[in-house]
């Protein structure tokens, strides 16, 4: 970056604000943190601790200063970026991105995290929205590198994939807007097939996932479908798999489901993530998941060096 962002504000100091913090800090960059929530800043610092403890696994020991304020215009000062992670509320993002807009000097970029809002809807009563993106990552952001972004200027796209760049994590740029983005559509396709299956009692629970795990999302964590396809050509590469096994495809297509959510389905769902779970609490699952990324994100490293 020709001028790389020193300070980053925080807006909305919850999880995902608090693996944002960590991976900023990790690497240099100073951050400057806001909650209305009076009991959100020791929370907050353990979250920060925690995933920096992770980060230095990685080898990203900077040491950016991670400070939390009681006001958001304090959280706002000298900050070249702003990461908001309010609720996904399209009211309160409209109100919270607005108030920010106000605050901040015209070259700084504000980023608001949401899942499914889309950024036309959000900005709306902003004075300046074109310095506005979506910037919407996958949880926990300081071991997940996707970040998805839309916006409505170029420079600002390029300025802050730049940014997110810096910051190790790869990001993605939607030619245009669209609900749920790029990443959580096709992780609900692929969840309402895994709920199907439930319905029609194919599969346990407890299967369905690890069928998923041990076999495409193993590829798919270096590969996306299109390339993992194009691989399952052969010498023909997708062009030859398109033309011979395309119609398979139409097939498999044609026989997928579209479940209900029913109060039976939930309770099937429910039971079977408990005998999945097997008696370990969300912290436990969390924790496993966590050194599970580490020790992919270490194997990737080696696999591109």
């Amino acid at each position: 970056m020709s001028d790389p962002i020193q300070t980053l504000a925080i807006v909305g100091a919850g999880m995902i604000g608090a693996s944002w913090a960590a991976l900023a800090s990790a690497l240099g960059v100073a951050v400057r943190a806001y909650d209305p929530n009076a009991e959100a800043e020791a929370r907050f610092l353990s979250q920060v601790e925690r995933a920096r403890a992770q980060l230095a696994e990685l080898g990203l020991t900077g040491t950016g200063n991670v400070s939390f304020f009681s006001s958001l215009a304090e959280a706002l000062e000298g900050a070249g970026f702003v990461q908001e992670n309010g609720p996904e509320n399209e009211a309160v993002k409209r109100k919270l991105l607005a108030k920010i807009d106000a605050l901040l000097p015209l070259d700084a970029i504000i980023a608001s995290s949401t899942s499914a809002l889309v950024r036309s809807s959000i900005v709306g009563d902003c004075a300046r929205p074109g310095r506005i993106i979506v910037a919407h990552p996958f949880n926990p952001p300081h071991l997940v590198p996707l970040v998805e972004i839309v916006g409505a200027d170029p420079d600002v796209v390029t300025r802050a994939a730049d940014f997110y760049r810096a910051l190790g994590r790869r990001p993605v740029v939607l030619n245009r807007e669209m609900p749920g983005h790029i990443a959580n559509r096709l992780a609900s396709a692929l969840y309402r097939e895994a709920v199907h299956l439930v319905e029609q009692g194919v599969a346990s629970v407890a299967d369905i996932d690890a069928a998923l795990c041990n076999g495409p999302g193993l590829r798919w964590a270096l590969m996306g479908p299109h390339m993992t396809y194009h691989l399952g050509g052969g010498e023909g590469g997708i062009a030859g798999y398109l033309a011979h096994l395309g119609p398979s495809q139409v097939r498999r297509w044609e026989s997928l489901g579209n479940p209900s959510l029913d109060a039976e389905v939930q309770a099937k769902i429910v039971a079977g993530v408990a005998e999945e779970a097997a008696g370990r609490s969300i912290a436990e699952l969390e924790a496993r998941r966590d050194e599970g990324l580490l020790a992919l994100l270490k194997t990737r490293t080696l696999v591109s060096d």
